[in-house]
């Protein structure tokens, strides 16, 4: 929907705001016809009163009637005018702005499919227009921050929607467009709302949902676009929490349906209709109409709503005359200069009233003033400057200068936006630094386990998206514990320095190394497939186990190693959570050695220890578990697949959902030890599907999630009690190699039994 409207939008004229002791906006012709409108009205309630008393009949309808007209008109012109306070916000952020005209057409539009009534459609389509006109209370270093919003920076944002609603109230007089903008940001289960559900204004959950689909799909600084397919998921995965999940649906219908008429009838509605009806008429409360009959309402900067408007900026505003006298000195330019507006008013705005320097850091005379420059050009001027701030020290500022024209290309004066640059520089050096400093482990000098988690999320994304290989190293110190308790802390601290020290240097410029805990290390590799970076890591193990270190008395440390590639159908935790299974599965064989999982995987690796001599406990030689995996049947068979070609698995037999194989103990190591012996086990997967249904904490539903189910059964070929504690392990080992192909957990506890021989 917003593809349809964007990029052919129109945007009504706006009035510009003019200095006190301007000409008059409004034309008087214009003037007349609001007096004429306005006594039209009032005598044609008199007549029907006189109408009444004469025949001794009540027609309230009558009367009702020519109050809806009446109110129907000043929608549209509030409609009309609104485009000013539209402007404002442009100004203040062309985003926002462009965003809400988007927001607004995309109500129209759905309310003219839905053939929703007249004054609901009037009351969306204002309240769409002026849900977001409150960020202009937001400071820029907020709209337009690239990265998460701080704590602080969340509960100034989240202002924004009573800021709205303050400035609505100075000039407008409905409650329903009052109370659709207060409750356009408000969740559908949110409990601890006045108004919730259903209770919640239609436009309120209308808007809510117009407003979500068209910032997702819309580029921001903070990220990219998404398509329209992913941004109808994002709005049914919330539906029945954060959305009516009726209108959602209604939504995604409107969506399907053809544009190009609709669109035509929308432009001419805003453009064409609404102004030949609705431009006589002023845009203010409709109780000082009440009291003001036939009077006029000219627009300048005495007014509520421009006050109102004014006063939430946190740039300063000044208005000046076309002689550069000064008329109107706001608030946020006190803040700025601390200068009273009592001292400003009447002077003239020269460079030496603020001892304003250039970028130079030299003095701008009063000849070179950039005020009177645009008002002698009739140009608008942006200018960086220094001036002297209320703590009587110099202060970079952004200087914005814009005549005020007639229509007949008189000069007026203009108005100076000042925005205070230097905080929003000194923020972004501290910002920079900070973000430097909390991204980093204090120790290592490699980024922490926050900065990892961030960052694996963003490199998974853009892997993909652009359809490239992305692997992950998760390293482990090997018996850390021991370095720790013979040679010190001091001794353990220098081991993870220099395992850090190692990785940073045999990795390539565009991965990312981390301490994700303790004596755990992290590794992406960016670009790179499974087989390059199992060898990587086999160069770092040879190399880490080759270097005798001063502090453990000459002697090596060793490290474990698990390796994945980032596979189809994959999120940042089953990635993870694979890649952590290859590094147990490395501790559990003996350590000191590099475990892959995933597709990709080559033979011939080189030669490494994967067994440690120990006594083991007698137990069955056999295994058998219920599994549940977070993934549906189609994704989860689709995984299994990466097992199959690692393994020279060779499939015994297909049937529905059922499926059986043979796997060798001779493909779960490259390298067994001389005493093994070659062992064949038969692998039984029964895969079903689970539907469970979400219930959130307020007991509202939230939708039916998808598991799959999977019977594992394994079982040897040929078992033979005397070597029961080998197949047993074997067992073992390919069912936590399923189980980590899978991403499953176990449904139940594990069951070992012992099959008859010759099953």
């Amino acid at each position: 929907m917003a593809d349809s409207f964007e990029n052919n939008a129109q945007y009504p004229a706006s009035p510009s705001l003019i200095p006190s002791g301007g000409a008059n906006p409004v034309p008087v012709s214009r003037q007349q016809e609001t007096q004429n409108r306005v006594a039209e009205i009032s005598n044609l309630l008199s007549a029907l009163d006189e109408a009444a008393t004469e025949s001794g009949v009540s027609i309230p309808n009558a009367r009702a009637l020519a109050a809806i007209q009446n109110e129907s008109r000043m929608l549209e012109a509030r409609l009309l005018m609104a485009s000013s306070l539209l402007t404002a916000l442009r100004h203040k952020h062309g985003p926002t702005a462009t965003h809400s005209l988007s927001v607004a057409l995309g109500c129209s539009c759905w309310a003219a499919l839905a053939e929703i009534d007249e004054e609901t459609r009037n009351t969306v389509e204002l309240a769409a227009l002026m849900h977001d006109i409150g960020k202009i209370g937001v400071p820029d270093r907020i709209l337009e921050k690239t990265g998460r919003l701080t704590t602080a920076e969340k509960q100034i944002m989240d202002r924004h929607r009573q800021h709205a609603v303050d400035i609505l109230k100075s000039c407008c007089g409905s409650e329903r467009v009052l109370n659709a903008v207060r409750y356009a940001g408000t969740h559908f289960n949110d409990q601890d709302s006045q108004l919730t559900g259903k209770h919640l204004p239609l436009e309120a959950r209308m808007i809510a949902i117009v407003d979500a689909f068209d910032a997702m799909t819309t580029d921001h600084v903070y990220r990219p676009a998404r398509s329209r397919e992913q941004a109808l998921g994002e709005l049914f995965e919330f539906a029945g929490t954060q959305f009516d999940p009726q209108l959602v649906q209604q939504f995604a219908n409107t969506l399907s349906e053809q544009q190009d008429t609709l669109t035509a009838e929308i432009r001419s509605r805003w453009l064409g209709d609404l102004t030949s009806r609705g431009a006589g008429l002023p845009w203010a409360n409709p109780g000082e109409l009440a009291a003001n009959p036939g009077g006029s309402f000219a627009g300048n900067v005495a007014s509520l709503f421009e006050q109102k408007l004014i006063a939430a900026m946190q740039d300063g505003v000044v208005f000046v005359d076309g002689h550069a006298q000064i008329t109107f000195w706001s608030k946020g330019a006190e803040r700025l200069t601390g200068i009273r507006g009592s001292q400003a008013i009447g002077q003239c705005f020269t460079p030496s009233l603020l001892q304003m320097l250039d970028c130079t850091n030299q003095p701008v005379t009063d000849e070179d003033c950039p005020v009177a420059e645009s008002l002698g050009n009739n140009t608008q001027l942006q200018q960086r400057r220094q001036i002297i701030g209320s703590h009587g020290e110099h202060a970079a500022v952004d200087l914005h200068i814009i005549p005020v024209q007639t229509q007949q290309g008189t000069v007026l004066g203009a108005t100076i936006l000042l925005h205070d640059a230097q905080e929003e520089a000194s923020l972004e050096e501290k910002c920079a630094a900070l973000h430097a400093e909390v991204t980093k482990d204090p120790m290592t000098k490699v980024a922490n386990r926050a900065e990892f988690d961030r960052m694996l999320a963003l490199y998974v994304e853009a892997h993909q998206q652009a359809a490239q290989p992305l692997s992950l190293i998760m390293v482990d110190i090997d018996h850390f514990k021991r370095i720790n308790d013979n040679y010190g802390h001091q001794a353990g601290d220098k081991a993870i320095i220099t395992l850090a020290k190692l990785l940073t240097s045999m990795c390539r410029p565009g991965d990312l190394v981390a301490r994700y805990g303790g004596e755990e290390f992290a590794v992406l590799c960016a670009d790179c497939g499974n087989a390059d970076s199992a060898q990587r890591a086999e160069q770092i193990r040879e190399k880490l186990a080759g270097m005798p270190h001063a502090y453990l008395a000459n002697k090596c440390i060793t490290a474990s190693f698990g390796v994945t590639e980032l596979e189809a159908g994959d999120t940042p935790e089953s990635f993870l959570r694979r890649s952590d299974q290859a590094l147990l599965l490395s501790k559990e064989n003996g350590r000191d050695q590099v475990t892959q999982f995933g597709l990709g995987v080559e033979k011939g690796q080189p030669p490494r220890k994967w067994w440690q001599w120990r006594r083991r406990k007698r137990s069955p030689h056999a295994v058998e578990s219920t599994l549940t995996s977070p993934v549906p049947i189609d994704v989860a068979i689709e995984k299994l697949r990466g097992f199959v070609s690692e393994h020279d698995v060779k499939i015994v037999s297909i049937s529905d959902n059922k499926l059986e194989m043979e796997v060798s103990n001779a493909t779960l190591n490259n390298h067994r030890r001389q005493s093994d012996r070659h062992m064949l086990f038969r692998v039984t997967l029964q895969f079903s599907e689970i539907r469970m249904e979400g219930i959130n904490k307020a007991g509202i539903s939230t939708g039916e999630y998808v598991r799959t189910r999977i019977n594992l059964k394994i079982l040897p070929k040929r078992p033979r009690r005397r070597r029961r504690a080998d197949m047993t392990e074997h067992a073992r080992l390919i069912h936590q190699r399923i189980k980590a192909y899978l991403m499953a957990d176990k449904e139940e506890a594990q069951a070992e039994f012992e099959p008859t021989v010759g099953t």
